[in-house]
């Protein structure tokens, strides 16, 4: 049976809240026709399959669809590697190569923007408003909901509903902080889902950073 990591990224200062990632270090004991049953079966907004550990190679599956390129996975894959002594420079995704830093206990990557998974970016008046939310603003089936807390400081309170990739809400969305980022053309601290943080900034050469703290949950053997 292949093994499989239960992570949370992007975790608060405490360790809390952060989004469920599943990784299967050695993705390749999960034949390839099986892999979007599997990331389905387990019902995290996202699952990673490493498909070779030396090079950072992977793929990316939600319960739905797979994706070129997603930041939480990417972050918590970086970190794991790293943890479980194959650390890497970068990350080899379908969308291209994502760069990889480490900073103290965070992991960060360095993505395009244009890689991220489209969405509808809806900035609303206040923090509340985007608590305030019962599912996506304007009937959308893929938005990231939006308020400053605090422009000056640069924090930002958000929310992100993915109904079309099978996540009715993602506790924390890093591609669509890069993509934020990237508009807002300012690094941010964007406190999402229930307590979620995540830290970004464009690198001027037309990608942006986003990255955050991990915390393994759990190790266990899982039957296909």
């Amino acid at each position: 049976m292949p093994e499989l990591h239960v992570l949370r990224v992007f975790v608060n200062e405490d360790g809390e809240w952060g989004n469920p990632l599943g990784v299967f270090l050695d993705g390749e004991q999960v034949p390839e026709p099986e892999r979007q049953r599997v990331a389905a079966e387990l019902g995290f907004s996202e699952t990673v399959y490493v498909e070779d550990r030396e090079s950072g190679r992977l793929r990316i599956f939600t319960p739905g669809l797979e994706l070129p390129f997603a930041g939480h996975p990417t972050v918590g894959a970086a970190w794991l590697l790293a943890r479980t002594g194959t650390p890497v420079a970068a990350l080899r995704t379908p969308a291209g190569e994502v760069g990889v830093r480490a900073d103290g206990g965070s992991v960060h990557v360095a993505a395009r923007p244009e890689w991220s998974p489209e969405l509808d970016y809806v900035e609303l008046d206040s923090p509340a408003a985007v608590r305030g939310l019962s599912g996506a603003p304007g009937g959308s089936e893929a938005a990231y909901a939006w308020a400053w807390i605090d422009r000056d400081a640069g924090t930002i309170r958000a929310r992100c509903f993915i109904e079309e990739a099978g996540i009715a809400e993602d506790e924390a969305t890093g591609s669509a902080a890069i993509v934020l980022s990237d508009r807002l053309g300012r690094p941010v601290t964007i406190h999402q889902g229930r307590g979620s943080v995540l830290a970004v900034r464009p690198l001027g050469d037309g990608r942006v950073e986003v990255g955050g703290g991990v915390r393994l949950d759990e190790v266990r053997d899982h039957p296909l």
